[in-house]
């Protein structure tokens, strides 16, 4: 969502590099391109007065003057402020000290509330809660039956007396709806409500009334990121006619400019709690206001990809798998348990997206082709368990039938063999003390590229000449065979 954002201020900051010191010139230019990129990006105009004058004070201060390199400082100042717009501190959820807890959910209608209430279940089922879904949108049709479908997904109870499409009464549902949760011993209930596809009165007043018929514990407001500049009024809308006590952020993966997100928690003084980041019920995670900073200023968010790793690859599989590779016996198996794994953690666009310098690849992103994946667990799953776990019988004729059964051609076959063996050697290497490389950065995954090329840039002409670099450590990982930067990278995220 905020790669134009990102683009504008990466080519701002470069323009300051290399100078020995900054000038009010200097700082001022700087100032109105970054003002101009927040505009551009549809942030309020009211956010953006106050973002670029706490950067000029900061900026003409000691703090930039006196700093030995005075560009970074300037960045440091501009990520400090994005992390302050955000909403300063990450906040959690607050739980009732006697359950159930009530979360309410409000917001235009399209802002997409009811997903919203799916995913937020699954999250909260994960946490080892007992949530229960309450349906009290009764005016959008077969929003009822959304929910129901939805809970079934994720393994979580919705309370639906009413069957909606423009008939019931959504406060009387939401109140049974707590009792039904306090008599079941739920731990937490999530009130899906009616939106609009415009702020009104009524709308206002029926979540006021399932407010105070219900009393919830956190009053979230569901906004869509990819709202313009009248993300202000509908904000300031539900902030005075209902109350906010935390946003969640929705279509985060959206390809509009982002001003919302970037506006709405200056706007309503309430915390972002949460983003949904994709369709799938899995896209949803906490806000981090530090972790999103660093993503617009393309310095990725590693700390993000590494819970998504940890929560996705399992412990005592990963000790068996370093295990076998020290000893040289990383199968084609063994790669397509990872690659199940390495599924888990999302798409592999957004996966990369969150490594630094990712901006740098942007085009190399777009063109990955997501479902290399499924074609390369189609040719491992047509192949016999004798093949997989001795790929060296894999002969002419043995990777035609391969390719006919994964509907795959045999070019397609010999090259994942050539990436498989690619990250068996890299594997071996970094096992034995190898310098290890950037996630996501492999000759396995880079065949997801149109026309089967390096995301890193062109392959590496065969013969190797030997490092001029003047670190020693680097210089005999580059005379191996690796580098260090994000260009050309060769190495395995199999090691997450």
């Amino acid at each position: 969502m905020f790669d134009n954002l990102s683009d504008r201020l990466s080519g701002t900051f470069k323009s300051l590099k290399g100078k020995g010191k900054l000038s009010a010139a200097d700082i001022d230019e700087t100032l109105r391109d970054i003002r101009r990129a927040l505009l551009e990006a549809d942030v309020a105009l009211e956010v953006v007065k106050d973002f670029i004058a706490r950067i000029r004070e900061r900026s003409m201060g000691d703090e930039v003057s006196k700093a030995l390199n005075p560009s970074q400082q300037v960045v440091q100042i501009v990520q400090d402020e994005l992390i302050g717009i955000l909403g300063g501190e990450a906040r959690k959820l607050t739980f009732s000290k006697n359950p159930p807890t009530v979360l309410m959910l409000a917001g235009l209608q399209g802002s997409g509330k009811t997903t919203l209430a799916g995913k937020l279940a699954r999250w909260l089922k994960e946490q080892n809660q007992t949530p229960l879904l309450v349906a009290c949108d009764l005016q959008r049709p077969n929003a009822v039956n959304q929910l129901q479908v939805l809970g079934e997904k994720v393994g979580v109870p919705v309370f639906a007396p009413e069957a909606g499409n423009g008939s019931g009464d959504p406060v009387a549902v939401a109140k049974k709806g707590v009792e039904k949760a306090k008599k079941d011993q739920h731990s937490v209930v999530i009130i899906d409500t009616a939106g609009r596809t415009g702020i009104d009165e009524e709308m206002m007043k029926q979540a006021r009334d399932i407010r105070d018929a219900t009393s919830p514990d956190e009053m979230l407001f569901v906004i869509d990121s990819m709202l313009g500049q009248d993300a202000v009024n509908v904000a300031n809308a539900f902030k005075d006619g209902v109350g906010v006590t935390g946003v969640v952020l929705t279509k985060l993966d959206g390809d509009a400019r982002g001003g919302a997100a970037l506006s709405v928690a200056t706007i309503t003084g309430a915390p972002i709690l949460f983003s949904s980041t994709g369709e799938g019920l899995e896209a949803f995670e906490p806000f981090y206001p530090d972790r999103m900073a660093s993503r617009i200023l393309d310095m990725g968010d590693i700390l993000t990809l590494i819970e998504q790793a940890q929560r996705a690859f399992d412990e005592e599989e990963s000790e068996k798998l370093a295990q076998k590779i020290a000893q040289d016996q990383f199968t084609l198996q063994d790669f397509l348990d990872q690659m199940q794994q390495l599924k888990k953690l999302g798409s592999m666009k957004g996966i990369m997206a969150m490594l630094p310098g990712a901006g740098q690849m942007k085009q190399n992103l777009e063109d990955f082709d997501e479902k290399m994946i499924d074609r390369t667990e189609a040719i491992i799953r047509s192949m016999t368990p004798k093949e997989r776990e001795q790929p060296k019988l894999l002969n002419g004729s043995r990777r035609m039938r391969i390719a006919k059964g994964s509907g795959t051609t045999v070019t397609d076959v010999n090259q994942l063999m050539q990436r498989f063996e690619q990250a068996a050697k890299m594997m071996k290497t970094m096992a034995k003390g190898g310098a290890p490389t950037l996630p996501g950065t492999n000759p396995v995954m880079m065949g997801g590229a149109k026309g089967g090329g390096y995301i890193g840039g062109k392959k590496k002409d065969k013969k190797k000449k030997g490092s001029k670099s003047g670190n020693p450590a680097k210089r005999a990982a580059e005379n191996a065979g690796l580098t260090f930067g994000t260009d050309n990278s060769k190495g395995s995220s199999f090691g997450l």
